[in-house]
């Protein structure tokens, strides 16, 4: 053995081993920071409350959004490089409310800048021309009325609930503007069949709410939309 080898043992045997504890805490402390940072700039999780995006999400649907997909590039070179891209029509969206922007929405990405939309006999139309929507049930604008056209603006976005004769949404009031998109959704990770509006109001309803599902967990979970992707 060489003498080299000789001194490195001395040194090697002086360096105290990490506990379990130190292990553990470290582990933590990193799953802490990437889930701190997801959430803040990569994903976002939301509930959906309403039935206004029927059949493709749920009262009850636990979401998780992509926030990163629409970011606006700071480098010409961004675009190329990271999985960043405008919206696009057909895309499901959270956004801030126009008339009151601390309050999320989702909806279905219906018109970009420069389209004219219209909707006749409960068929929608962009630029003339009639859209396939396999996402929207028949039965669903057995009473929708018709509306537009309209010309899209600069920099707006025109959003549409996929349950239509159910929907808040931009017939009422109005485009989006761009600064006002947050994320993409992106997948249904839990579903749990949601009681009323699925608004809790006071602690008590919310204990009640978190007692039921604590109760009927495995039995109400809707466990085949778990990890399914919103298209």
């Amino acid at each position: 053995m060489s003498a080299g080898a000789e001194t490195a043992r001395p040194d090697a045997a002086a360096r105290p081993a990490k506990s379990v504890l130190r292990d553990y805490t470290e582990t933590i402390l990193v799953c802490v920071m990437f889930v701190v940072f997801s959430r803040a700039f990569v994903f976002q999780q939301s509930k959906i409350p309403s039935g206004s995006m029927r059949d493709t999400l749920l009262e009850g649907d636990y979401i998780m959004v992509n926030r990163f997909v629409y970011a606006q590039p700071s480098f010409a070179w961004e675009p190329a490089l990271l999985p960043e891209r405008e919206p696009r029509r057909g895309d499901v969206v959270v956004f801030k409310m126009p008339k009151e922007p601390e309050i999320d929405y989702i909806k279905r990405l219906i018109a970009v800048p420069g389209d004219v939309i219209e909707i006749r006999d409960g068929a929608l139309y962009v630029d003339g021309e009639r859209r396939d929507e396999p996402y929207v049930e028949p039965a669903y604008r057995v009473g929708n009325t018709d509306f537009g056209p309209v010309t899209v603006p600069p920099g707006q976005y025109f959003f549409l609930g996929d349950h239509r004769d159910a929907s808040y949404d931009s017939r009422e009031w109005g485009f989006v503007d761009r600064d006002l998109i947050k994320g993409r959704a992106l997948m249904i990770w839990y579903s749990y069949p949601e009681t009323g509006d699925g608004r809790a109001v006071g602690a008590g309803a919310r204990l009640r709410m978190l007692a039921e599902k604590i109760v009927y967990f495995l039995p109400r979970s809707r466990w085949g939309r778990c990890f399914t992707l919103i298209r």
